[in-house]
């Protein structure tokens, strides 16, 4: 059983604050709703009464930053080992369910409650990033409790370090003095032990699904390099610097539908792939219905030719150009940019971020192609 532990008041004397029971299980909730960092840990609520497929209701769910799930159940009073079974078998629903499944299920929650309507623009708020292409990769059963009994300990302590079960207790104490309510919490285990799989990991389910069209494309707009108003004007998106630049962009399949992006910017044009990867130098690009070599071009901006390295004796730097029938380019002015927006390091990625997809697609006039 964890540390015992007292509360005193020490404006002048010591003064012992009184325990006292919860007043309610649902002000609990409250409390922890209000403020997730109660536990101890960021977390992103998601989820609250969420009724299961076996017509069960899970208290609390939850996400953490890397997208695994947690499930709160919460027992105001002396908890008997019966709520063990009952979040093992909240364990084998959460385990299952997919990414589309999460999404609804923290659309429901967020209605009516004033938050952001899309899971991707929550997360970012709460984590500062997107979302991780496999949401609940794992997932964690906390049973939240003012005490337990010996046998409750006894399977808790059994499961979670004999067999691995993501099961934890996280115990709390209520506080009352001169009219003021404090809030206290320990936990039997120490919770990074207590995290593990979900069935599945990253499959099929886990993440968005890809509707086989859409990319993203990162376009380093630099100075003194490559220009957006270049291949705004000409039709095209390029990469170099290195092999691990260019690479994925050079994998970009014809008539690939592209979302490109410039860092710490926005997105600036949705088009189609119209052309292999060429190094810059070969590059030939259709200009006002001509083919014209874009070496020949006015460009603004600058492009390594072959032959060109990152350093002495590094490997090759090349620009790759990768030409592109723009449905819709702006300025890097009138960029667009969300809060949840999905960004990547890579030059080019498929594109799954459903709220990415749909939001660029409207606000550039454009139809989303969402599976």
């Amino acid at each position: 059983m964890p540390l015992e532990f007292g509360l005193w008041r020490v404006d002048d004397k010591p003064v012992r604050v009184l325990k006292r029971p919860m007043p309610l299980e649902s002000r609990l909730e409250e409390l922890i709703e209000a403020d997730p960092g109660i536990l101890g840990h960021p977390l992103l609520l998601i989820g609250r009464q969420v009724l299961t497929q076996y017509g069960k209701i899970v208290d609390l769910l939850g996400m953490d930053a890397e997208g695994g799930l947690h499930v709160l159940e919460l027992k105001r009073d002396r908890t008997p080992r019966e709520v063990v079974a009952q979040v093992l078998d909240y364990g084998s629903w959460v385990q299952a369910l997919t990414n589309e499944q999460i999404r609804e299920i923290y659309s429901s929650y967020a209605r009516g409650r004033g938050l952001p309507e899309e899971l991707d623009e929550a997360f970012a708020l709460r984590f500062g990033g997107t979302p991780p292409e496999a949401l609940n990769a794992t997932h964690a059963l906390t049973i939240v409790a003012s005490e337990i009994d010996a046998a409750t300990e006894r399977i808790v302590t059994y499961l979670a370090s004999g067999f691995q079960v993501p099961v934890n207790v996280l115990f709390f104490r209520y506080f009352e003095d001169e009219g003021r309510s404090y809030l206290a919490r320990t936990w039997l285990m120490d919770e990074a032990e207590t995290a593990a799989p979900a069935a599945g990991g990253k499959g099929r389910g886990k993440q968005e699904p890809w509707n086989g069209t859409d990319w993203y494309v990162s376009f380093g707009d630099e100075p003194g390099g490559r220009n957006w108003d270049d291949a705004c004007r000409y039709g095209f998106v390029s990469a170099g610097g290195g092999e691990w630049f260019s690479r994925t962009l050079r994998s970009l399949p014809l008539g690939a539908r592209i979302f490109t992006h410039i860092p710490k910017v926005g997105y600036v044009g949705v088009g189609t792939v119209s052309g292999e990867a060429q190094p810059y130098e070969d590059a030939v690009l259709e200009v006002d219905g001509d083919s014209r070599r874009m070496a020949d071009l006015p460009l603004t901006g600058t492009y390594r030719r072959a032959g060109e390295t990152a350093d002495p004796g590094g490997e090759d730097a090349r620009e790759w150009v990768v030409p592109v029938t723009w449905e819709r380019a702006v300025p890097r002015e009138a960029a667009l940019w969300r809060t949840g927006f999905f960004a990547n390091q890579n030059s080019a990625c498929k594109l799954r971020a459903r709220f990415t997809i749909e939001e660029v697609s409207r606000h550039f006039g454009i139809d989303a192609e969402i599976s």
